[in-house]
């Protein structure tokens, strides 16, 4: 698959933004895993996964996102550069953090933790999504589904998806609470105010010059009521 996007417009700045995004999501993650107040869906699969196999939740993340992203080849979806990377540095953010991270502590503190995570979560989105380099591999599965099925809404495919991995990583073991319903009301006002608060402007199309006068620019159109005049032959 051939990535989308391309960097010749801003580079340095779409980059910068891209990774700081990520790494940014990265520790929100593990500030809601550390806050043990409940995580949102495709987090609580992953730790749900985390549990049933004993690797690291960064590295069921990584693999989780691998998989997804697979998934695009028969939906037809062209991955960016920020979809690849998405699935790698966000895995190792995360683990990262756990590990810098205390695991307890008071319940004013762990709702301090869940309350930063979830700000956290929707400014990396806008950080990420406004670079324009690509979406995450759960995003584009979304967005897949709805462009080869047009009957179904955005809102339809988002719902089941959302509430199978919960499901499934509820049976898993993964922690499902107080903080999964605080990400589900307000994720989406806070990525409606972070994706265009760091949306990176689309260059602007050339607009062409007007033509040069010559030494014989045209006339100007006769005025009502009047008949222009005849051009001679020859």
């Amino acid at each position: 698959m051939a990535l989308i996007g391309n960097l010749r417009h801003r580079p340095v700045r779409r980059l910068t933004q891209l990774y700081a995004g990520l790494i940014l999501y990265g520790v929100s993650m593990a500030l809601l895993v550390r806050s043990d107040l409940g995580l949102d869906p495709w987090d609580v699969f992953h730790q749900g996964l985390s549990e049933l196999t004993g690797l690291s939740f960064g590295t069921v993340t990584i693999a989780v996102g691998a998989l997804v992203l697979l998934l695009w080849i028969p939906l037809r979806q062209r991955p960016g550069l920020g979809t690849v990377s998405n699935v790698v540095v966000i895995g190792l953010v995360v683990d990262a953090t756990l590990a810098l991270l205390p695991a307890g502590g008071p319940l004013g503190v762990r709702i301090a933790m869940l309350i930063t995570g979830i700000v956290a979560n929707g400014a990396a989105t806008g950080l990420y999504l406004g670079a324009r380099l690509g979406p995450g591999p759960r995003d584009g599965l979304m967005t897949g589904l709805v462009a080869r099925r047009p009957r179904w809404s955005i809102r339809l495919v988002r719902t089941v998806i959302e509430v199978t991995v919960l499901a499934l990583g509820w049976l898993l073991g993964g922690t499902v609470g107080l903080g999964t319903v605080a990400y589900a009301l307000a994720i989406g006002p806070l990525a409606q105010l972070f994706i265009p608060l760091f949306a990176v402007a689309e260059p602007r199309a050339a607009v062409p010059d007007p033509p040069a006068a010559g030494p014989n620019p045209p006339a100007a159109p006769p005025a009502p009521g009047t008949v222009a005049p005849v051009a001679p032959a020859g």
